[in-house]
């Protein structure tokens, strides 16, 4: 490893990558249909071995989250797709929906250190890591990729933001990982209390939007940020550079960009669905459709990297939207719905309040009683994990318009 690059791999021929991935796809192909039964199902009349570009891999079928999460709730926990024993994962995980997730053996599973080493972070370092590390595994996955970069991790989580600031002031991090709009929370309170959170100097963030403003926010109080885009099914699948022009591929990933409800690939700077193969032995996951939005920006990016470059999240294919860096679905704005007979529909709009996220969840009912708008908040703050404000509206007010949560943020 030398100062400029994290090994050799990210700044090979292009092709030469393209043909080492596909060399290695078919025998991928076979050990997931040999040892889950899931798999076998959704390959059943496959060429398996015939598997060896990109053209014959768009003949597949895609496997989508919200199919995943139909097996899982039919044959739990991992709907027959572990391709392997459950004595095998190091850890597992339950992120909302429920999903299962199951952590492989190994050092770096989610292949985060690379991600981490592009944005600055070296050995030694010490990192403040405020992903969540309660139930799912976001804490956990650029957690071992600090680890395996020689890193030493405090893990902070979510929340206990007192606590956080004093450990930025004892500890001295000097790189900071979690969603972009939380280390302002830090850096505020910290300033606020008289503590010292100069320290940071670096910082790794997903699970949300990095607004242009919040981003100039930090460097000027000389904090460099970089972004990665990462799921908890996957890992850490692309990653943002010092040239700042997107987001590279990370090395034992195929990434396509489908037209969304097909399998069907588009052209190079067309927004469509990004659909990820990974080489998990464990939770291998073939054409999975990840519902996000993205698109393939053309040619190389001027760092040296040499895969190709996506132009990060775009929004979602589907109506499942990310908040403050968890995932809220339609189905669990139906259960809030469901848990109150009082409200005849329902409606969450996301905003931004300054450089947080907002929502608002806006329920059509006749009924006017003193409590009704504090108990629909309780039920929303349990089922999302997320605080929100209720509006109480007349039946019919809603927009006729099919949406469940509307995201009304710019990410311009």
């Amino acid at each position: 490893m030398s100062d400029q690059q994290f090994d050799a791999r990210e700044r090979q021929d292009p092709a030469q990558r393209e043909r080492d991935l596909f060399a290695r796809l078919p025998d991928l192909l076979a050990h997931a249909a040999g040892k889950a039964a899931g798999w076998a199902e959704q390959l059943d009349g496959c060429d398996l071995a015939g598997v060896t570009d990109r053209g014959s891999l768009a003949q597949m079928p895609i496997l989508r989250k919200a199919a995943l999460m139909e097996r899982q709730r039919a044959n739990p926990p991992f709907g027959g797709y572990l391709a392997g024993e459950l004595s095998e994962a190091a850890r597992v995980f339950m992120s909302p929906g429920p999903i299962w997730e199951p952590q492989a053996p190994g050092l770096d599973p989610w292949n985060g250190a690379r991600s981490l080493f592009a944005a600055g972070f070296r050995k030694g370092d010490v990192v403040l890591n405020a992903f969540s590390y309660h139930l799912t595994p976001g804490g956990f996955i650029l957690d071992q990729g600090a680890v395996a970069l020689g890193c030493t991790v405090f893990p902070a989580g979510v929340g206990n933001t007192d606590m956080q600031v004093e450990a930025i002031d004892v500890l001295k991090p000097v790189g900071f990982v979690g969603t972009p709009d939380y280390l302002k929370v830090l850096l505020d309170r910290g300033r606020e209390q008289g503590r010292n959170v100069s320290s940071i100097k670096k910082a790794l963030v997903s699970g949300g939007a990095l607004f242009p403003s919040l981003r100039q926010e930090y460097e000027d109080q000389g904090i460099q940020v970089g972004q990665c885009y990462a799921t908890a099914d996957l890992g850490v699948i692309a990653y943002e550079t010092e040239t700042r022009d997107g987001m590279v591929v990370n090395e034992d990933y195929i990434v396509e960009i489908v037209r969304p409800g097909t399998g069907e690939p588009v052209a190079d700077g067309e927004v469509g669905e990004l659909v990820v193969t990974n080489f998990n032995a464990l939770y291998p996951l073939i054409r999975f459709g990840t519902g996000d939005l993205s698109k393939i920006i053309p040619g190389q990016s001027p760092c040296g990297r040499t895969n190709m470059r996506l132009a990060g999240w775009m929004g979602r294919a589907d109506q499942r939207t990310k908040i403050k860096g968890m995932f809220v679905d339609p189905a669990q704005i139906a259960q809030i719905v469901a848990a109150h007979p009082e409200v005849a529909k329902a409606r969450l709009a996301v905003s931004r309040a300054g450089e947080t996220d907002a929502m608002t969840l806006s329920v059509e009912t006749n009924a006017r009683e003193d409590g009704l708008s504090e108990r629909v908040a309780s039920t929303l703050r349990d089922i999302t994990r997320l605080k929100g404000d209720v509006e109480l509206v007349p039946p019919g007010a809603l927009p006729n318009d099919g949406k469940v949560i509307a995201d009304e943020r710019e990410y311009g």
